[in-house]
Parts: structure tokens; C-alpha cells; sequence
């Protein structure tokens, strides 16, 4: 009996240091393995930290939440020696819900860092839009870019958001709740983006028009048939 239980203890003894062994063999080659992705990953972290802190500075600039909405992720890869190598560009479009919107593209070997990348860069090309009642667009509109066509028209209330895609996407964070669009030509989505934006930038408002003019806003509105009490009322309720 004694015997049996002092070859039991060296068998267990080996075990125990066969794993040991084992597992310090694959710590070793993990750490072997990362290393070329170790700088990589030191890279990537201090990415993130500007992009956080970029990202934080445009809150507390605006004072308020930002709607953040993905569009499209491109996957890539190139054929190197010993495989492939992928990597991903996301496509984000940020907006505050209240008249201002912007659109970021960024590139990462992962997707959370290419989507935190295109959100920074998103938060720093934000553009104001002037809105109608705060819901809708002051006039229609048209915008080109490359390929892409896309014309805009203002709606009555209860219309809500038409648009598809990542045209919907930038009215959603803009704050538009009524909007008629349709997109002609070309379905990439960056195209369609920068066509949707370049449309956006050539909104104005009647108060901007009336400065510019040396008029006032109600002069403006009174010229479409309406009475000087109407045009007087509804100047009062412009505020952009």
C-alpha cells in the first residue's frame, strides 16, 4: 500500500509540473507572438486616448449628448507573405439633434478603433444646418459629388424622415423629423454622404437672407401674398 501511494504522488507530481512546464511554454510564445503587435497595440491605445479626449472636448463644447450613427464598415485585406492582412474603414455620421451634423472616415486594424477614429474626425467637421420650426428644411435643395445626385425638399409636419440609407442617417442626427429625399446616380455610400452634405451647406435661412440684404425677415416674408400681421407673426417665430 505504501508503495502504490508513493507512485501515485510522483505521478501527480508530474503532472503538476508537465502543466507548469506547459503553460509557461505558452506564455513564452504568446509573448514571442505579440511582440511584433505590441508596439502595434501601444500605437493603437494612444490613438484611442486623443480620440476619447477629442471626442469629449466637442461635448463639452456643445453641452450636450451626440448622436453617433455607423453607416458602413469596409472590410479590406492584402495578401503579404505567410497570408492575409485585414483591416477596416468605417464611415460614422455625428450630429448634436438640434441643427448641427458632421461625417468622419478612419482606418484601423480592428473595427472599434476605426469606428472611434471616424467619430473624432466626425465631431471636428461638424456644420450647422438652419432649420425650419426646428423639424424641417427652409427650402429645397441639390447636391452633387462625383457620381452622386441627391435633392432635398422641405415637408409639412407629420411627413417624417423619406430617405434611405445613409441619407437618413445624417437627417436622424441633424434633428430633422420632416424631409423629402431622393438620391440619383451612384449608391456609395461616401458619395451619397458628401452629395447629402453638400446640399445641406447651401441652406439659409430668412434671417441670414434679411441681414445680408439690410432687410427685415418680415419684408422678406410678406412679399408671397401674406399680410403684414402674418408676415409680422411668423417673422416672430423664426429663430434661426
Amino acid at each position: 500500500m505504501a508503495d502504490e501511494t508513493n507512485m501515485e504522488n510522483e505521478v501527480a507530481v508530474e503532472a503538476t509540473g508537465a502543466t507548469e512546464g506547459g503553460e509557461q511554454r505558452e506564455a513564452r510564445g504568446r509573448g514571442r507572438g505579440r511582440g511584433g503587435n505590441d508596439r502595434g497595440g501601444d500605437r493603437g491605445g494612444r490613438g484611442r486616448g486623443r480620440d476619447d479626449r477629442r471626442g469629449r472636448g466637442g461635448d463639452d463644447d456643445g453641452g450636450e449628448e451626440l448622436i453617433e450613427k455607423l453607416v458602413h464598415i469596409n472590410r479590406v485585406s492584402k495578401t503579404v507573405k505567410g497570408g492575409k492582412r485585414f483591416g477596416f474603414a468605417a464611415l460614422v455620421v455625428v450630429g448634436d439633434g438640434k441643427g448641427r451634423v458632421g461625417f468622419g472616415h478612419g482606418k484601423a486594424r480592428e473595427v472599434p478603433e476605426a469606428i472611434t477614429k471616424a467619430t473624432a474626425s466626425a465631431k471636428k467637421k461638424m456644420v450647422r444646418v438652419p432649420l425650419k420650426e426646428g423639424r424641417t428644411l427652409h427650402h429645397d435643395g441639390k447636391g452633387r459629388f462625383g457620381a452622386g445626385k441627391v435633392n432635398v425638399r422641405s415637408a409639412p409636419a407629420g411627413t417624417g424622415i423619406i430617405a434611405g440609407g445613409p441619407m437618413r442617417a445624417v437627417f436622424e442626427s441633424l434633428g430633422v423629423a420632416d424631409v423629402v429625399t431622393k438620391s440619383v446616380g451612384t449608391s456609395n455610400p461616401y458619395n451619397m454622404i458628401r452629395a447629402t452634405f453638400d446640399a445641406l451647406v447651401s441652406q439659409t435661412s430668412p434671417k441670414s437672407v434679411a441681414q445680408r440684404r439690410g432687410k427685415k425677415v418680415a419684408d422678406l416674408l410678406g412679399r408671397g401674398g401674406a399680410s403684414a400681421a402674418e408676415a409680422e407673426a411668423e417673422a416672430a417665430a423664426i429663430t434661426e
